[in-house]
Protein backbone atom coordinates (compact mmCIF):
# COMPACT_ATOMS: atom_id res chain seq x y z
CA UNK A 1 0.00 0.00 0.00
CA UNK A 2 1.26 3.77 -0.45
CA UNK A 3 2.48 5.63 2.18
CA UNK A 4 2.78 9.40 2.20
CA UNK A 5 6.50 9.97 2.11
CA UNK A 6 6.27 12.73 5.32
CA UNK A 7 4.61 13.48 7.91
CA UNK A 8 1.98 16.37 8.50
CA UNK A 9 2.96 18.66 10.55
CA UNK A 10 1.19 19.22 13.69
CA UNK A 11 0.13 23.17 12.96
CA UNK A 12 -1.17 21.92 9.20
CA UNK A 13 -3.28 18.83 11.06
CA UNK A 14 -4.52 21.36 13.50
CA UNK A 15 -5.38 23.39 10.94
CA UNK A 16 -7.04 21.06 8.74
CA UNK A 17 -9.24 19.80 12.13
CA UNK A 18 -10.39 23.81 13.08
CA UNK A 19 -11.82 24.32 10.23
CA UNK A 20 -15.33 22.95 11.02
CA UNK A 21 -16.00 26.16 13.10
CA UNK A 22 -16.47 28.45 10.61
CA UNK A 23 -18.94 26.65 8.45
CA UNK A 24 -21.89 28.95 9.18
CA UNK A 25 -25.20 27.65 10.27
CA UNK A 26 -28.35 27.66 7.92
CA UNK A 27 -30.79 30.40 9.05
CA UNK A 28 -33.86 30.38 7.30
CA UNK A 29 -37.25 32.62 7.77
CA UNK A 30 -40.00 30.98 9.58
CA UNK A 31 -43.26 30.88 7.42
CA UNK A 32 -44.88 31.30 10.34
CA UNK A 33 -43.86 34.62 11.84
CA UNK A 34 -41.33 35.51 9.72
CA UNK A 35 -38.18 35.33 12.71
CA UNK A 36 -35.08 34.08 11.63
CA UNK A 37 -34.48 30.60 12.61
CA UNK A 38 -31.90 27.29 12.11
CA UNK A 39 -33.08 25.01 9.66
CA UNK A 40 -35.00 21.85 10.80
CA UNK A 41 -35.55 23.41 14.53
CA UNK A 42 -38.56 24.32 15.83
CA UNK A 43 -38.95 28.22 15.61
CA UNK A 44 -38.33 29.29 19.27
CA UNK A 45 -40.67 32.75 18.35
CA UNK A 46 -43.77 30.85 17.86
CA UNK A 47 -43.68 26.99 18.53
CA UNK A 48 -44.12 25.69 15.33
CA UNK A 49 -42.44 23.17 13.31
CA UNK A 50 -43.17 22.01 10.00
CA UNK A 51 -46.59 23.74 9.79
CA UNK A 52 -47.48 22.04 13.25
CA UNK A 53 -47.65 23.92 16.77
CA UNK A 54 -44.99 21.62 18.74
CA UNK A 55 -44.47 23.86 22.10
CA UNK A 56 -46.91 26.11 23.45
CA UNK A 57 -45.48 29.53 23.65
CA UNK A 58 -46.69 32.02 26.11
CA UNK A 59 -47.11 36.00 25.15
CA UNK A 60 -45.59 38.53 27.29
CA UNK A 61 -48.38 41.42 27.35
Amino acid sequence: MAQPKRRWSKERTHLRRSTWKLEAKNIVECPKCHEAVESHKVCKNCGYYNGKEVIKVEENA
